[in-house]
């Protein structure tokens, strides 16, 4: 399998923000220093067009094989990546002055609310690069739809509501696009459950506890798992 560092019997991954290049040696360092080896990086702005942002890319790839560390750029608002086209002319751009597939962090949710998709496209529309799906090693499974990048697992009364079974097919139609590319491979894949809170804006005031949703969300993205490697 990988070499995600194991601290206390769980796997530690790492984070930073940045969008300078000479702030990459020091963040990847600090990741690192806690025993991380696979490093979600939020890379740059919203406004940083493509041949800077690949720059930006390679260099930060570029240090971390120094450091013999693995970052990945992740897919996010407020970054490089913040649109489907943004992030996949990233990506090319990337291939094209490096031969090598972009390592991506994965968060659809954000995709699919610029695209304003519905359940019965979600695969359709987001799964259009299995190739970089399939180099990808972290995933961010934030249940959405179309026009809210997180939507509530639960009715708070332990129910799943209509929008959590809308995107749990594509929670399988995803993993399964990734293990048709990694199944024989000696390869790991590491997935976040992820709800954010209120502060963040992601969750609402009214709807349930973020953390008790993520729980909830992690249990079903187990049972698809254990389906579709028995």
């Amino acid at each position: 399998m990988g070499r995600a560092a194991k601290k206390h019997g769980l796997t530690v991954l790492g984070y930073f923000s940045s969008g300078q290049a000479a702030e990459f040696h020091r963040e990847l360092k600090a990741n690192q220093k806690i025993g991380a080896h696979h490093i979600n990086v939020q890379l740059a702005d919203e406004d940083t067009l493509t041949p800077e942002a690949v720059g930006l890319a390679v260099l930060l790839m570029q240090e971390g094989k120094k450091l013999g560390l693995e970052p990945a750029v992740e897919m996010h608002r407020d970054t490089c990546t913040e649109t489907p086209e943004k992030g996949y002319a990233l990506a090319d751009a990337y291939f094209r002055v490096t031969g090598e597939l972009l390592p991506i962090t994965w968060d659809f949710s954000h995709f699919s609310i610029v695209k304003h998709l519905h359940p019965g496209n979600y695969a359709e529309k987001l799964l259009v690069r299995p190739d970089l799906i399939q180099r990808a090693q972290m995933f961010h499974f934030r249940p959405f739809n179309g026009h809210h990048c997180q939507v509530p697992v639960t009715d708070g009364k332990g129910n799943h509501t209509p929008e959590f079974r809308d995107w749990l097919p594509f929670a399988e139609a995803l993993l399964k696009c990734w293990l048709d590319g990694n199944r024989k491979k000696d390869r790991e894949i590491f997935v976040c459950p992820e709800m954010g809170p209120v502060a963040s804006g992601y969750n609402l005031s009214t709807l349930p506890n973020s953390w008790e949703e993520a729980k909830v969300t992690r249990v079903e993205i187990d049972k698809i798992w254990k389906r579709l490697t028995r």
